[in-house]
């Protein structure tokens, strides 16, 4: 057992030790007996067992054995349980193992060493069987290689499953993050137009009133109608044929307004100019105004006209923000295939595109090529899952390109090839070493380093691919990673 202080600040944990008074072998071989995977050995069986095994008692939360110490035993819990936990993967528990299972180093496992530290929770009661005996224990007990090998099978599937979840959890983390992102812009500038917007409406309705008072007549308050009608045709047109204006334009826009204003002795400008200059209002549509209006009633028509303007902007920018919104969501729910049946036919240009959008937040600096074959057919297939393997692809490509200079060029190809659906996922990142590239599905194997991922998000994209009796594959050289994907069009008819 290993020195049981982790560091000179940290009190000693508590670990399991040998009783000083060993505890009778028929008492041992009764513990023995609760071992699920040895039931139906014979008496002279587990008396070996309790003969040649060394015992270890702990009280509660004692160290059992610690992550990274070298495995030399295969352990029988006979009482407590021991609860595994990794450093570097937070609070979450690994492992439990309970009373009545044989675990640790079996025979014919390639097992180094523990995964995490092992605490005992209650009174915890271990007989280790030393590697050393190993061959002795075959030979004396036959049926422990095909006990041990159902062991090590379920061993094998239960940390796999686990894995695999904590990559799933991981994952939906990064989608969750990106989704984020996403819908905090047009949630955020919906909020604040929507808060300015009460504000501005109880001052529009203001300058209503008091220009409803300043009018010398009713031909005066017309002819404002009249201008007011003109101009917000000029500024519909306008609207509708340009693009958006750049911040140079709109700042000497802004200060020619300013400069009329002034000459006018129009108060507070500043809250009248930026309104109008993001029209194309100009001073000749002013001058008009101004012909029309008398002294006292221009500032306030001003006024009341920028402050409609400013509560249009802010409507529609609440608008535009609910309909990026809802456009998000939906596309959230095609990238699941929500409320639709498993198998589903599937258009791959528009799931690809669909995919995509979860990663708008990373699309700067990165150029985005698409070349869809327009007589590609859909296909029939789990439209969910297929989407798992395009986020890992294309998340796979970014995370490549981050260690490289622009520019950064993702390429999106789709082409039919006699009844297969091919796509190719292309980056600009740097080569993948040949020695990766050989195992570059297998499980748990990732280049990331251990806080980055598990190394099962290839693995999974196989395995899906597979299942839909497709292929995958990968090709490097430098400037030039792509990973080709192959389906056929119909799964049923592929066997």
């Amino acid at each position: 057992m290993a020195d049981p202080t982790l560091t000179a600040d940290v009190e000693p944990y508590l670990v399991t030790t040998t009783p000083a008074q060993p505890t009778p072998i028929p008492q041992i071989v009764a513990a023995l007996r609760t071992i699920t995977p040895l039931d139906g050995l014979t008496d002279a069986e587990y008396e070996w067992l309790a003969t040649h095994g060394k015992e270890r008692r702990g009280e509660n939360d004692a160290l059992v054995f610690r992550e990274g110490e070298p495995a030399h035993a295969m352990n029988f819990i006979l009482a407590g349980e021991i609860h595994v936990r990794r450093h570097h993967s937070g609070p979450a528990m690994l492992f439990i193992g309970r009373a009545g299972q044989m675990t640790g180093k079996l025979p014919f496992s390639r097992m180094k060493g523990y995964g995490g530290d092992g605490y005992s929770i209650g009174a915890a009661w271990v007989l280790d069987i030393d590697e050393s005996r190993f061959p002795a224990m075959l030979q004396a007990i036959p049926s422990m290689a095909q006990r041990v090998v159902s062991v090590l099978l379920d061993r094998v599937r239960e940390v796999t499953r686990m894995e695999q979840q904590a990559d799933k959890i991981a994952s939906l983390g990064k989608l969750a993050a990106n989704l984020a992102h996403e819908l905090n812009n047009p949630a955020s500038a919906a909020q604040r137009s929507a808060a300015s917007l009460f504000t501005e409406l109880r001052q529009y309705g203001t300058q209503k009133y008091l220009l409803g008072r300043a009018a010398p007549s009713d031909e005066a308050l017309a002819q404002y109608r009249a201008w007011v009608d003109r101009t917000r045709k000029r500024i519909a047109a306008y609207d509708k044929a340009s693009d958006t204006i750049s911040p140079l334009a709109l700042s000497d826009r802004e200060e020619t307004i300013t400069r009329w204003l002034n000459a006018r002795a129009i108060a507070q400008p500043w809250t009248i100019a930026p309104a109008l200059a993001e029209t194309d209002v100009a001073p000749a549509q002013l001058d008009e105004l101004a012909a029309i209006c008398t002294p006292e009633l221009l500032p306030i028509a001003l006024s009341g006209f920028a402050s409609s303007l400013r509560v249009e902007r802010m409507a529609d920018t609440v608008v535009d923000s609910t309909i990026r919104i809802f456009d998000f969501i939906s596309a959230i729910k095609d990238y699941s295939y929500m409320d639709q049946a498993p198998i589903q036919e599937v258009d791959i240009a528009q799931s690809l595109d669909t995919t995509l959008s979860m990663f708008s937040a990373r699309l700067n600096g990165v150029e985005v090529r698409k070349n869809y074959d327009p007589n590609l057919p859909v296909i029939r297939a789990y439209g969910s899952e297929l989407n798992q393997v395009w986020t890992e692809l294309i998340e796979n490509a970014f995370d490549a390109m981050l260690t490289t200079e622009p520019p950064r060029v993702l390429s999106i190809a789709t082409r039919l090839e006699g009844t297969l659906a091919t796509v190719e996922i292309r980056n600009t990142g740097p080569v993948i070493d040949t020695a990766v590239l050989s195992r570059i599905f297998e499980p748990f194997f990732s280049t990331k380093g251990s806080h980055a991922g598990l190394g099962l998000g290839l693995d999974n994209a196989q395995r899906i691919v597979s299942k839909h009796s497709g292929m995958i594959s990968v090709t490097s050289k430098p400037g030039d990673t792509c990973f080709q994907v192959r389906l056929p069009l119909d799964r049923v008819q592929a066997y």
